[in-house]
């Protein structure tokens, strides 16, 4: 009889033990958003989010009104892009200064571009303000500071 019991117990351990090993060997490992920002196709900004802090600056006295910013934002627990996505120029109150909407990816390009011609006149129209873009999507419950922006 006691054989019996200690049997009993040992199986229903061993198969706790064996469904949590199942359980989790299989879940998704968490990571970091990371986006990557490209002056045309060369890159000048490449971060983890939650990083330690670095000063995320973008310098634009060097571009071209031609050139184009090129903004890849992957989430880690998609691997890939977010939906309903956006990057917003805010001041350093927090203003929305302008906003640029994209088209949910598809395939494999997660890029969204925008006009540095346009962020240059947008720097020349607000002086003396601190401007950064920030990125949103669906995906995000607030939005992330992706860099400040600069002109010498």
């Amino acid at each position: 009889m006691k054989t019996t019991t200690f049997n009993q117990a040992f199986i229903k351990i061993f198969t706790l033990i064996t469904l949590c090993f199942t359980t989790f060997g299989f879940t998704t490992k968490f990571g970091l958003d990371s986006y990557e920002i490209y002056l045309n196709n060369k890159l000048i900004l490449k971060q983890s989010v939650n990083e330690q802090l670095s000063l995320r600056v973008l310098q634009l006295d060097k571009a071209n009104v031609n050139d184009q910013l090129r903004i890849n934002y992957i989430h880690c627990t998609l691997k890939g892009a977010g939906t309903n996505r956006n990057i917003v120029l805010k001041d350093e109150k927090g203003k929305k200064l302008k906003d640029w909407s994209f088209a949910n990816a598809t395939g494999s390009d997660l890029t969204m571009v925008i006009s540095v011609k346009e962020l240059l006149s947008l720097i020349k129209n607000n002086p003396n303000h601190e401007l950064s873009l920030h990125y949103t999507s669906k995906e995000l419950t607030k939005a992330q500071m992706l860099a400040s922006l600069t002109v010498n």
